[in-house]
């Protein structure tokens, strides 16, 4: 299956960017419709401002409304597409890597990722359609902006306070529908919020199922049937992340970022970081 990442959506879509990790729809009418089913590699979030939409994810139809908000997770495959002739709408996509700079201190990242698996479309009230369109507008000009020297950075703390208003929202939308966690679901929001307090120590999913009373075997299920990633994938994504942001902002040399995240030493840092991010810790800093 064709895989569809920012890299290849800038090959025929001239959208605002910031390298591969970020790129902005003005209007998504305009973005030219895939033959075929597409397997998304990012987070694709877009408004219904007009007119109405049809897609397929995961092979469950989904219909689309004005003011309706649409989310797509990684590894998530999209297929037949369908716009009306009036169909306006705005949006932005934005790779792994760069989602996680964004909601590294969002709370509750659990609950936030279920809903959005489980309400892939949800709808926004006036004045909070209002609200995501000022945002928008913001991060618009700010992406424009190719001269601004701290240009990433203001992405990342506008795009961290939609993610907040967003939050809020999908935490109402809960307490609604007064809906109850799936035993796999919940096992995974306990998972996710014990690895956001432990994974500087702790880097075992025998310990973290020891934690959750349950077995290894029983926890790789349960957290791979909810996010389709391992337990060892979401423990490296927390890991990874928190050595990229103290090698970019803080004075730390890397055999002190390696105690702190209590490696064995240097060295066995610099393998871990390589096979995962494809570069030395070293190397990233300089770029």
């Amino acid at each position: 299956m064709i895989e569809t990442d920012i890299a290849r959506i800038k090959e025929y879509y001239k959208g605002d960017s910031i390298d591969n990790d970020l790129i902005i729809f003005r209007e998504f009418a305009d973005l030219p419709l895939p033959t075929g089913p597409r397997r998304i590699r990012g987070i694709m979030v877009g408004l219904c401002l007009k007119g109405k939409a049809q897609y397929s994810l995961d092979t469950e139809e989904h219909m689309i409304s004005p003011n309706d908000i649409i989310v797509i997770s990684n590894g998530q495959v999209v297929e037949n597409y369908m716009f009306s002739r009036d169909f306006s709408g705005i949006g932005l996509m934005m790779s792994v890597d760069f989602l996680h700079e964004i909601i590294k201190d969002v709370h509750d990242l659990s609950s936030i990722f279920i809903f959005s698996r489980n309400h892939p479309v949800f709808r926004l009230d006036a004045k909070e359609v209002a609200t995501l369109n000022s945002y928008f507008n913001i991060v618009c000009e700010k992406m424009a902006d190719k001269s601004h020297h701290f240009r990433r950075d203001v992405m990342r703390s506008l795009l961290m306070t939609m993610t907040f208003d967003l939050s809020n929202v999908m935490y109402h939308t809960q307490i609604t529908e007064d809906k109850r966690q799936t035993r796999a679901e919940a096992i995974f929001t306990e998972f996710i919020r014990s690895v956001e307090k432990n994974f500087k120590e702790e880097r075992r999913v025998g310990w973290y199922a020891e934690q959750l009373c349950i077995t290894p075997k029983y926890l790789s299920e349960s957290v791979k049937q909810v996010s389709k990633r391992t337990p060892n994938e979401w423990i490296d994504n927390f890991v990874t992340l928190e050595t990229r942001v103290l090698l970019k902002n803080s004075m730390l040399s890397i055999k002190e970022i390696a105690q702190q995240l209590h490696f064995p030493s240097q060295s066995f840092l610099g393998k871990y970081f390589k096979e995962r991010v494809g570069m030395s810790p070293s190397e990233y800093r300089k770029n």
